[in-house]
């Protein structure tokens, strides 16, 4: 008999949903299928939700939403397109259970459909009724991030009910950074980064290769020490040749820079819930990273790059784990096998 799969639902904005699905998958015993927008031939590519292609801000424009949903615009054919898939497919393949990267409505849908969920809980103020309803409708819930980066005010229980997973990114690159290398990292969950600053900040360190990947409008006027390589398919292997990172504190970048121990100037984006800024103000509680909280003058460039440079390493190792991705594969098999058995048994 063919074993049951785990469903994986994926979330389309952004990209490090789906490179962290990707890792857990590869590192499963059991079969992980992933359902979202955009997935081809990688998995239940689903039809999308968005009110606009191009956008997707987590606001659907309802005027009478329940307190318990977060993303339900009325009269779209595409959610209702995606709702049936979802469900057609869970009641074809009876998945053990259903990992949910990240949304409120697919946790209970998966919970309504009688599917035991894992909700990934990402870090920042998520205290609103729909998530709160949310993580306690779930089995378990998985942290990508270490505790000593948890969010001060999340409640008690949330924690307990947590399993903090870190380190849930692709391996390292074995490879040596490149002196005098400056690594900065856009990604795709905003808009494209103002080019001229970042011109500004490379002519004020001469001595320093600047070199930016994601996107970014370009200056006028290019100067000699800055590359823009645009978007890469390969972001540990340009973190691994960097001497020091600058990025935003997105969940991929940080378990990435941690990964491979680069000194790491951090900008937090803004995003829903204080998401950034909660993880930014814990690495740099932990001395992990030096923390802004905006893109600075290009002025001071040359003594944040210096000051950054003399954090601790340890306090990096502290907060990474190298296995982070097999130990999540491995926990989600065994909630797998435990959770029907269980609710068979409670039946």
């Amino acid at each position: 008999m063919k074993s049951r799969p785990i469903g994986y639902y994926v979330h389309h904005h952004g990209f490090g949903h789906r490179t962290r699905a990707e890792a857990i998958a590869s590192a499963c015993s059991r079969r992980v299928v992933l359902l979202g927008t955009g997935l081809g031939e990688a998995g239940i590519d689903l039809p999308d939700d968005r009110l606009a292609p191009s956008r997707f801000d987590g606001r659907d424009d309802a005027a009478n939403r329940p307190a318990g949903l977060h993303y339900a615009p009325l009269d779209h054919a595409g959610i209702r397109a995606r709702v049936a898939r979802i469900t057609g497919w869970i009641a074809e393949e009876r998945p053990s259970l259903m990992v949910v990267d990240v949304s409120v409505e697919m946790a209970m849908l998966a919970r309504l459909a009688s599917v035991p969920t894992i909700v990934v809980r990402l870090n920042g103020e998520r205290d609103d009724p729909a998530h709160l309803e949310a993580f306690r409708g779930a089995a378990a819930l998985l942290a990508p991030f270490h505790p000593a980066l948890e969010n001060a005010g999340t409640p008690e229980w949330v924690r307990k009910k947590t399993r903090y997973l870190p380190g849930i990114t692709n391996q390292p690159v074995a490879e040596p950074s490149q002196a005098g290398r400056i690594l900065v990292v856009f990604g795709r969950g905003g808009a494209p980064f103002d080019g001229e600053r970042l011109a500004q900040a490379a002519r004020a360190c001469p001595q320093w290769q600047w070199r930016a990947i994601g996107p970014v409008v370009a200056p006028e006027c290019l100067p000699p020490n800055l590359s823009l390589a645009g978007w890469s398919s390969e972001p540990e292997r340009e973190i691994a040749r960097a001497e020091i990172v600058v990025g935003a504190a997105g969940d991929g970048l940080v378990a990435a820079v941690l990964a491979a121990s680069r000194p790491f100037i951090c900008i937090p984006e803004h995003r829903p819930f204080g998401e950034q800024r909660a993880t930014a103000a814990g690495l740099e509680a932990t001395k992990a990273a030096l923390t802004l909280p905006e893109w600075p003058e290009a002025t001071s460039w040359p003594g944040l790059l210096e000051e950054v440079q003399h954090l601790p390493s340890h306090a990096q190792n502290a907060l990474h784990h190298p296995d982070g991705a097999i130990r999540a594969g491995e926990w989600l098999a065994r909630m797998a096998e435990s959770l029907p058995s269980e609710l068979e048994h409670a039946g």
